[in-house]
């Protein structure tokens, strides 16, 4: 809860706990005008937003209870049913705005502020997940780069769309995040950037996930010095804002098509698992599944979406908001979840793209029967021991290169996302104990240093960051 939002609910639950005292000693109009001063205050300088209606309900119940000022006696079972009644109402009046709460994103640490801007991609590619034969892939392109630039707006955190989608995969109703207009993002709406050129990061996001779900990272690796295109993978996002205002959504219809029938694929390699085989008994059966269950032809998508923003960083390092400004001898790609996958699997093939990271993805398709011939690291979350690791059979060939392992211990999934700082419940965010912003600094830290040294050419020894964070372990392969 924000300051004056907790000193709201406690001012309020205190009278209201204590009426009966309080009304033989204040008189009426102190104590109206208290409980609306902190009203007021609270109104100004925080804003009202949903959460806080169980404490306005509170609130009202107080302002009829002060106008009544009755000090009559009540009887003891009476007395202690009110008590408990307001315990509970105090307690889901604290809970829900803490849960949700209005959050402070993590500052930049490099030496440039951030600002971004938004592309519209549109290739000549077949559109396969809708059903008209004439639909072309078209795709919106987020970018954050460096600027110098803070002379502007700064920009909304999250847009419509993603607000609207992120809402719809909860099944909530589209305004319920609304209040994300609160939270100040340390980015400049399409602000000037630098005179000089910069490497080059394509990354790509978790499936029905946004790229602006990923602010704290992604901003803090622009400030480091990189100019970081991510992809909003159309109907695969939760959602979608084109210039025209149209919204496109996660497609369930498609989602549930393709997953359907399909767990006879998965189902042989999740019992290997749970039997007692030795990774060279199993990894036949892995090797199977990892080869053709469905998702890898999600990957094998992302993969081509990713090499189609590839295939443009020439057009728009040679006109327009990026003329001159992109470096594209240092081109690098990482990825969440399946969109981690997706930049393991373009990094397999004939591209200018120079390193890889996939964060926590498994590397579905045809890596297993191959091996890297660029640099490429691959970091995880803390999952339990009993978890299937299907990325050790995957990469049982690792590469040709330097190929990294690592892992942030006591994260979860999401935690390479903004989700751990919107949704304080780790039964409901998937994150894992660990510190949210530590897990950013950590992430962030590892894939800078990571490119600083396979794009930039720097001399930077990457296992030494597990000496500098004792959340992390990371080794070469």
């Amino acid at each position: 809860m924000q300051n004056l939002e907790l000193l709201l609910l406690i001012f309020t639950f205190g009278y209201l706990l204590f009426s009966r005292k309080i009304n033989t000693k204040v008189k009426k109009p102190i104590i109206l005008s208290c409980l609306a001063l902190f009203f007021v205050f609270h109104l100004v300088f925080n804003g009202c937003r949903w959460q806080m209606i169980p404490t306005y309900l509170l609130w009202f119940i107080a302002i009829f209870s002060a106008l009544r000022n009755s000090n009559n006696v009540r009887k003891p079972i009476v007395n202690v049913l009110r008590i408990t009644g307001l315990l509970l109402f105090a307690g889901i009046s604290f809970i829900l705005p803490t849960i949700l709460p209005v959050f402070e994103l993590p500052k930049t640490t490099g030496k440039f502020s951030v600002g971004t801007t938004n592309i519209l991609l549109e290739t000549k590619k077949e559109e396969i997940i809708t059903s008209d034969p004439n639909d072309e892939r078209t795709m919106m392109i987020k970018v954050w780069y460096p600027t110098n630039d803070v002379e502007g707006n700064k920009e909304l955190y999250i847009d419509k769309g993603g607000r609207s989608g992120f809402a719809q995969k909860y099944g909530l109703p589209s305004s319920t995040f609304n209040y994300l207009d609160k939270i100040k993002t340390n980015v400049w709406e399409n602000a000037i950037i630098p005179d000089e050129s910069f490497p080059v990061l394509i990354f790509s996001h978790g499936y029905h996930s946004k790229a602006n779900g990923y602010y704290a990272l992604l901003s803090e690796i622009a400030s480091q010095g990189y100019v970081v295109f991510g992809i909003n993978h159309t109907y695969e996002s939760t959602g979608t804002t084109f210039p025209n205002g149209e919204t496109r959504f996660f497609d369930n219809e498609y989602s549930n098509k393709i997953l359907e029938n399909t767990w006879h694929i998965i189902e042989p390699s999740m019992n290997a698992f749970q039997t007692a085989q030795t990774f060279e008994e199993r990894h036949p059966v892995i090797k199977e599944s990892l080869k053709n269950y469905f998702v890898k032809d999600i990957i094998e998508r992302w993969s081509d979406d990713i090499q189609s923003v590839s295939e443009e960083l020439q057009n728009w390092n040679n006109k327009g908001f990026f003329k001159n400004k992109l470096n594209l001898n240092q081109v690098g790609v990482f990825g969440h979840s399946r969109g981690g996958a997706a930049a393991g699997e373009i990094l397999l093939g004939e591209n200018n793209i120079k390193a890889g990271i996939n964060l926590d993805g498994v590397q579905w398709g045809q890596m297993v029967d191959t091996c890297f011939q660029k640099p490429f690291l691959y970091l995880s979350s803390d999952w339990p021991e009993n978890h299937p690791n299907y990325n050790k059979h995957a990469y049982i060939n690792t590469s040709k290169a330097d190929f990294y392992e690592g892992i942030i211990k006591n994260s979860g999934h999401s935690n390479f996302m903004d989700i751990p700082f919107m949704v304080h419940v780790n039964a409901i965010n998937e994150a894992g104990t660990i510190d949210p912003k530590l897990a950013i600094e950590i992430t962030s830290d590892v894939i800078v240093s990571f490119f600083n040294k396979y794009l930039k050419n720097e001399n930077i020894n990457i296992e030494l960051l597990s000496s500098k964070y004792k959340k992390l372990n990371i080794q070469k392969r």
